[in-house]
């Protein structure tokens, strides 16, 4: 279940509080909280009584001309964008250094689409560790604060040598943050050495250095690293290459999932099987089964009830399946055709099987009330190759429908 995050909104525009209403309640994530001046906002902060999740203010307002509701918000410890209509470059900076996530003119559209990305940015952030390595305690300090602005969780090492011992220990780090000038192991070496471990590919590393000439940040880039800091740096400047580093990262892993999965039964499909299939091969061969299931008589079943109906059936039986399997990977092998891989290859599996089939045989599926059933084909023989494994299988399922179908045959 989601929870609910309650933003405030403080703004004397009518006009503009109905977009930023309109806007944030696009996400079911978040509820908008409406204050139209500093008095209303004051009272529903009074006591405590509710919880905001952020606020977005505008400076100029009717009670409180010179900016105090900022002051309000941080007093309550709530990340604060500020919304306003005149863009002023010292008064950014104050704001920054009092600790205001961002300072947003209202321009265009746009400012109020990038309002609503901060603020959606945050709800992401949630839980999302991040490693700083740098060996001054005050940098340190100062990036940690940076980062938990934006509701990171920071993570902190005093150098290269400590920041490797973190990552080995501690799989769920998503960014680091290194400096180039480390006792032990610097910045760059740290970033060459976890680039050509295969487990930290997906990491996101930035750079820092207050040092060095313009070549060490091309250096750092092609070692490996997303993006390179020169110290010192502005507020959004490091908030904006954090940010864009993070979300590169994220659509790149996006696409490779659904590179991997199935779009019909949202399974992993037959990409995913060999590659994952030759990882876990490779590590449990001898314990290691393999499960193909092949659809009896969908050919007639797209044939008179049509391709949506037989569709809607393969979704179905792919739904049924992930619920019967839910601790195996399940994919889509091919149209009609499901593999199941286990690690196991007891008579436990067997049992489920048997199982699963006759649950299946005695339910309806689709508007059209279709029965079906599977025939199974199990191998677990010790073989040189994954590949062998598919044949092997699809060998089993071939001969358990030349047989009667609806069976499970198999080789252990």
């Amino acid at each position: 279940m989601n929870v609910v995050r309650k933003i405030l909104v403080v703004e004397d525009s009518p006009v503009v509080l109905k977009v930023l209403d309109h806007l944030i309640s696009q996400n079911s994530t978040f509820t908008p909280v409406l204050c139209a001046c500093y008095r209303e906002a004051e009272d529903r902060l009074k006591g405590g009584k509710e919880t905001f999740f952020a606020a977005i203010v505008d400076l100029n307002l009717p009670d409180a001309e010179n900016g105090e509701i900022v002051d309000l918000i941080l007093s309550h410890k709530i990340p604060c964008v500020v919304l306003t209509a005149n863009f002023d470059d010292n008064l950014r900076l104050k704001l920054l250094n009092k600790g205001v996530l961002d300072y947003i003119t209202k321009d265009s559209r746009y400012s109020f689409n990038h309002v609503i990305k901060v603020i959606e940015r945050l709800s992401k952030n949630q839980g999302v560790k991040v490693l700083v390595a740098e060996d001054s305690s005050t940098s340190r300090l100062f990036i940690r604060i940076l980062l938990e602005q934006y509701c990171f969780n920071v993570i902190e090492a005093e150098n290269g040598q400590a920041a490797l011992a973190k990552l080995e220990e501690d799989a769920s780090i998503r960014m680091l943050i290194t400096d180039h000038n480390m006792p032990l192991v610097n910045g760059y070496d740290l970033v060459r050495m976890l680039r050509h471990n295969s487990r930290f590919q997906n990491l996101v590393i930035i750079g820092l250095s207050a040092e060095g000439d313009n070549a060490l940040s091309a250096k750092f880039i092609k070692a490996g690293a997303n993006d390179f800091l020169k110290k010192p740096f502005y507020h959004e400047e490091f908030h904006c290459r954090v940010i864009h580093s993070l979300e590169a990262q994220e659509m790149l892993e996006a696409i490779r999932e659904l590179s991997c999965v199935d779009p019909l039964t949202k399974l992993k499909n037959r990409r995913y099987l060999f590659e994952e299939g030759e990882k876990t091969f490779i590590r449990h061969s001898n314990t290691m089964s393999l499960v193909m299931l092949d659809l009896d008589g969908f050919k007639y079943i797209n044939d008179i009830y049509g391709h949506i109906i037989g569709d809607h059936l393969l979704e179905l039986i792919g739904h049924e399946l992930q619920m019967a399997f839910p601790y195996e990977l399940v994919c889509r092998f091919s149209g009609k055709q499901f593999c199941i891989l286990s690690e196991t290859n007891g008579q436990d599996l067997l049992v489920k099987l048997h199982h699963f089939l006759a649950d299946l045989k005695s339910k309806e599926f689709t508007e059209a009330k279709i029965s079906i059933t599977c025939s199974v084909g199990v191998t677990s023989q010790l073989t040189d190759q994954f590949e062998m494994l598919i044949r092997r299988a699809d060998q089993l399922v071939q001969q358990a429908k030349r047989s009667g179908k609806n069976r499970v045959l198999s080789d252990s």
